[in-house]
């Protein structure tokens, strides 16, 4: 339990310190997160609006 505790916190730390140092690159890597789950979400609909037609 504590590893994982520890592993959060760094983690945190890690994304505070790249925010801070790179905040073009953070907003870019949250673009691409966001345009994938957006993309995703379209062909799951597509899959089901062709399953159920």
């Amino acid at each position: 339990m504590q590893v994982k505790k520890v592993a959060t916190y760094v983690l945190v730390a890690f994304v505070i310190f790249y925010l801070f140092n790179r905040p073009a690159e953070a907003a870019s890597a949250v673009n691409g997160v966001f345009d994938g789950i957006v993309h995703g979400a379209n062909q799951l609909a597509v899959f089901f609006t062709n399953v159920l037609t």
